[in-house]
């Protein structure tokens, strides 16, 4: 007797060879998320910070974290994604309970797989084109999500039989009719508002105001410096305004000055990592418009307002923004006419041009740079010498 198809046909493998693997995946999920939201915060609060996997200019989690694109919604992305493998997790672990309609969840968490592999590749789109630069933990996070989609959509097909939107309508009902599930989610939306209102926005660089109670000036040789008149210490700092560390040291030794604003003395120099620039370091294209914005803080300079538009443009920097001359000039009292001018004028080149020489006489590949006491510090200073700067 020959046998039917239903006959051939093999017989799915058990639930649990299907549900491990999505238990598995929202461990690592979870945990994965909760390394990057940790990373995040260490970039912003530590000075020294450099993550495991800040490898290239293209393979780099530490500049993805530093990008506006990390924060959506008032949170660090990282918190958000906490959140979704959570509420995945929450509905997974009710479809466990083998109670009569549970199965119908799988519907639910299939929608829900779908809106995350939307959310990953969008946010893969923006690090490819905007940030140009991937973080391997991201992408670990974006394979998980198209992981659990796929799963989803085997489960849906080996162990639920009803139409797609009658087993929505049903797995909503399971949803609304069960107890704990909704005060689970119901927890975990509290908890997600929560952190939203109250969680402090470390990552928001709060320079202290340029007040005429510390000191500022000019060098002899023309570069701005604010701190003591008479200093135990002079810092110079070589640095860019597109540079995420020479922003967050930057606030640091500000900070470190106001406190000691009787023995410290900050000296700034401009060091852009712009090829239209300083393209014996930098030969490709990187931080394109860093250059033009050093020529305006040197026109700022000879008009006694370096320190103001120096913060402004810090700010503008963090953004990943090219300067808006108008924003600018609204923020300093500048007009754009005149900081579009000194953006092109041929003797403030000529000025940046030669801070460039002097940093490169110095061997500086990189920024932040700081030179103490004759010695050359590239990347941080070290905490032994902050320790002496600070005693």
């Amino acid at each position: 007797m020959m046998q039917s198809d239903n006959d051939n046909r093999k017989a799915p493998l058990p639930y649990p060879w299907y549900t491990t693997p999505v238990f598995v995946l929202l461990l690592l999920g979870l945990a994965n998320t909760a390394y990057l939201a940790w990373s995040h915060y260490r970039n912003y609060a530590d000075l020294t910070f450099n993550s495991f996997c800040a490898l290239t200019r293209a393979i780099n989690c530490d500049t993805v974290s530093q990008s506006p694109w990390s924060i959506f919604l008032g949170l660090p992305l990282a918190y958000w994604g906490l959140f979704a493998y959570a509420l995945f997790l929450v509905i997974f672990l009710a479809t466990l309970r083998k109670t009569k309609g549970s199965e119908q969840l799988w519907f639910l968490l299939f929608l829900l797989g779908i809106v995350y592999a939307l959310a990953s590749v969008f946010f893969g789109w923006i690090s490819a084109t905007k940030i140009k630069a991937h973080c391997i933990l991201c992408l670990v996070s974006h394979a998980t999500s198209l992981a659990l989609l796929f799963f989803s959509w085997i489960i849906l097909r080996r162990f639920c039989t009803t139409a797609f939107w009658t087993g929505v309508k049903d797995g909503w009902r399971y949803l609304i009719r069960s107890l704990p599930l909704k005060i689970s989610i119901l927890a975990l939306v509290v908890l997600a508002v929560c952190t939203r209102i109250y969680m402090p926005p470390y990552w928001q660089f709060d320079l202290p105001p340029v007040t005429s109670a510390i000191p500022s000036g000019l060098t002899e040789e023309g570069h701005p410096w604010i701190g003591s008149e008479h200093p135990e210490i002079t810092i110079y700092e070589y640095a860019d305004y597109q540079c995420f560390q020479c922003g967050k040291m930057h606030q640091f030794l500000r900070r470190l000055i106001a406190e000691h604003p009787e023995t410290i003395r900050l000296v700034h120099v401009h060091y852009p990592m712009d090829h239209e620039f300083n393209s014996l370091i930098v030969p490709e294209p990187f931080h394109i418009g860093s250059g033009r914005m050093a020529m305006i803080a040197i026109y700022a300079a000879a008009h006694e307002k370096f320190w103001e538009m120096n913060d402004a443009l810090y700010i503008l920097g963090r953004a990943r923004e090219n300067f808006n001359t108008r924003t600018l000039g609204e923020m300093t009292g500048f007009t754009p006419g005149e900081l579009a001018g000194a953006s092109r004028h041929p003797q403030i080149r000529e000025n940046l041009l030669h801070q460039i020489r002097q940093g490169m006489q110095l061997g500086i590949t990189g920024t932040p740079t700081y030179v103490i006491d004759g010695q050359v510090y590239q990347g941080s200073i070290p905490a032994e010498v902050l320790r002496r700067i600070t005693k």
